[in-house]
């Protein structure tokens, strides 16, 4: 049977019979088959914080185990510049059993936090079109390695310049015995500060393939860059000494110009050095 035409109706146009659903540009079958409403999000949130706490608890117990290894570790740097017949010291009764937790339950969370990544991917994953899951493989590799090298560079190259720097202060008169709890706790700022400085080049991989930044733009503002690393390295480091500020900034320094060459190669067309 014909169809009736009816007065006013909207012509099809003929082009359209070239556009399908299956588009990428257009249509995306993974994103939209992820569609989930509100309390659908909220029950997936919670599946997620339920892993990442349990994830944290098994690592604060595996841990645990080794607190005595990972305690003999950090102070390590600290106790190589004290004076002879010196040592570290707590006054308070309950000082060194609590520091020993806190190890244990920063040690935990590290341990786990891998698999607490992954649970956030789990979350956020379903809401991202196909090429942008692509960026996964490269987000893990570059904060990971990041976080790796900022925690090496802070244990083995600033934290014992530093307490280098606070040993030579002590004399027969002033002997350097210092506390448990604010040796670990500089340690910790250090150590959160140098993690995610070293996020740089992961933070410049993300704007550059957003087509924010290009590694021209970086190479016009390389020298505003490292007026702002030295400013930010006096600001950050307790000393206050050239010398202190200048081991900080010079990584800085360094992972800029490592986001240029991230920069180049993620985006090459759209930069002509």
């Amino acid at each position: 049977m014909p169809l009736v035409k009816f007065p006013g109706a909207v012509e099809p146009d003929p082009d359209d019979r070239h556009i399908h659903l299956t588009d990428p540009d257009l249509f995306d079958e993974e994103a939209a088959g992820a569609k989930m409403s509100f309390l659908d999000h909220l029950d997936e949130l919670r599946k997620r914080l339920i892993h990442a706490v349990v994830s944290v608890l098994v690592g604060v117990g595996a841990t645990f185990y080794f607190h005595n290894q990972i305690y003999n570790f950090v102070f390590e740097p600290t106790r190589r510049v004290l004076p002879p017949h010196t040592s570290l010291i707590f006054t308070e009764p309950g000082e060194a059993f609590s520091l020993h937790l806190k190890i244990a339950l920063i040690a935990g969370v590290l341990a786990a936090a891998p698999y607490i990544m992954y649970q956030v991917w789990l979350f956020i994953a379903p809401g991202l079109y196909s090429h942008e899951k692509k960026m996964a493989i490269p987000f893990v590799l570059l904060s990971t390695g990041g976080a790796l090298a900022g925690a090496a560079f802070n244990h083995y190259v600033l934290f014992p310049f530093m307490m280098t720097f606070f040993g030579s202060f002590s004399s027969p008169e002033t002997l350097f015995m210092p506390k448990l709890d604010p040796v670990f706790s500089l340690y910790t700022n250090f150590l959160i500060a140098c993690v995610l400085i070293f996020q740089i080049p992961t933070v410049v991989f993300f704007l550059a393939r957003m087509k924010l930044v290009t590694a021209r733009f970086l190479v016009r503002h390389f020298k505003y860059a490292v007026l702002v690393t030295f400013v930010a390295s006096a600001i950050m480091t307790p000393t206050g000494d050239p010398g202190t500020q200048t081991i900080f900034a010079l990584p800085m320094i360094g992972l800029y110009i490592l986001s240029i060459g991230i920069a180049w190669i993620v985006a090459p067309a759209a930069t002509k050095l």
